[in-house]
């Protein structure tokens, strides 16, 4: 296999990450457990943010090095919106709220708001690797 098509196999493998996430995190919300769902919100957009930046063979160790890189190449190059940028960081934020601090919870009503956003995003992401096969 070529380096280009394991490239291409690995994105394909984010966004299928992505999209699975965005399905586990509707199924935690409906279940009632929001931490879990902001959890799998975070990581659907961290999966594509990943897979769009491998595209520009950019690839990270850590969650930090991907959220300043998609702000680097993604969004001061304006080929995604600022607002997803924002987002991107709101979400980074809740999820380590979440994960880390105790007595943390969320409202259905925002986890609601969150998880549209992030199919937004995903979507987004899809199509500039759409755009850039």
């Amino acid at each position: 296999m070529s380096e280009k098509e394991n490239r291409k196999e690995i994105i394909h493998y984010w966004i299928e990450k992505a999209m699975d996430s965005l399905a586990a995190s509707q199924d935690e919300l409906k279940a009632g457990r929001f931490s879990f769902s902001v959890n799998r919100i975070y990581y659907a957009c961290f999966y594509s943010a990943s897979a769009v930046l491998l595209q520009k063979r950019l690839r990270f160790q850590k969650h930090s090095g991907v959220r300043a890189a998609f702000h680097q190449h993604l969004v001061k190059a304006q080929l995604i919106s600022r607002e997803y940028g924002k987002f991107y960081d709101e979400i980074f934020e809740a999820r380590q709220r979440g994960d880390y601090l105790e007595l943390v919870s969320f409202e259905k009503k925002q986890v609601e708001a969150w998880l549209k956003k992030a199919r937004l995003f995903v979507d987004a992401i899809g199509s500039l690797i759409s755009k850039d096969k």
